[in-house]
């Protein structure tokens, strides 16, 4: 009887292990998923103070990138009229030397330069209308008569400038300036001439 007992007890015992293996397998599988949880949360912070650190991160960074750009703004305003004058003056005595390479260099960064009234006078002021008269009439290859035309035509849209080159012998220089196979130069050339007879007119 009583092996007969015994042998029930351990059938009943053998029946249960599984599920109490699976209990505890449950069991500890929680444990490590709420121990990874505050592993992380500790590190990491929880999901809305991420996201709010992260969106006043943002927001500092533009706020600096705007301080940056207004402070650059204003002293480039205060210095770069002081920095225009030089590079206007630089310009115009590259237009001196003899190499052509940096009479085109002067002349093609004075063509830049005269975006408005008040720089094309200054370009006259300085003596760059009367060194481009003279770079077309000394110019011995196209290239270098083109920069000087191009130049000429952006300065003369201005009527005081435009009178200047005129006193400077910029009529005649044009016309004695050779026939040329580059449609661009005999463009510039009928441009001028036209420009001045208008300038005249007035």
């Amino acid at each position: 009887m009583r092996g007969l007992v015994a042998a029930r007890f351990s059938s009943y015992l053998c029946r249960r292990k599984p599920a109490n293996v699976r209990s505890r397998q449950c069991s500890s599988s929680s444990y490590e998923r709420d121990f990874q949880f505050l592993i992380y949360t500790c590190f990491s912070g929880f999901p809305d103070e991420r996201a709010m650190e992260e969106e006043a991160e943002r927001k500092i960074g533009w706020l600096f990138k705007l301080i940056f750009a207004g402070t650059a703004t204003v002293v480039g305003y205060s210095i770069f009229p002081y920095l225009g004058d030089n590079l206007i003056q630089q310009s115009v005595s590259l237009l001196g030397v003899k190499d052509p390479l940096f009479k085109r260099m002067g002349a093609s960064r004075l063509t830049r330069f005269a975006t408005d009234d008040e720089r094309r006078m200054k370009i006259v002021e300085m003596g760059g209308a009367q060194k481009l008269v003279e770079m077309l009439g000394a110019a011995k290859d196209d290239p270098t008569r083109k920069e000087a035309l191009n130049a000429i035509v952006a300065i003369a849209r201005s009527d005081e400038a435009a009178g200047a080159l005129h006193s400077a012998g910029a009529i005649s220089v044009i016309i004695d300036t050779p026939t040329s196979e580059d449609a661009e130069i005999e463009k510039y050339k009928a441009k001028l001439l036209k420009r001045f007879r208008d300038v005249k007119e007035i």
